[in-house]
């Protein structure tokens, strides 16, 4: 059997080379849904039954144009957005 620090390492890496995205309000990771692009998470979470969804973020100009003048490089941007899903509304 893996051990935790196992398991984190392989989440680690899975993340890093884009297969994976870490959900950080749930201590949760999930298989990327656009594996291969180079982009910005979101995901819709529904706080009644746990649903999560990713959709497609801003694109990487509004980000970029967002920020402008913050004297702050974005590396990456990870949207959570909590709500009901139309199951649960």
């Amino acid at each position: 059997a893996a051990k935790p620090p196992t398991v984190y390492r392989a989440l680690d890496f899975l993340e890093r080379q884009g297969f994976v995205h870490r959900i950080e309000s749930l201590n949760a990771y999930v298989a990327c849904k656009r594996v291969g692009e180079t982009h910005s998470a979101a995901f819709l979470i529904c706080d009644c039954c746990g649903a999560t969804r990713e959709v497609a973020p801003f694109s990487s100009k509004n980000i970029g144009a967002l920020f402008a003048g913050s004297g702050y490089e974005i590396n990456a941007l990870t949207v959570e957005a909590r709500g009901l899903c139309a199951a649960c509304q």
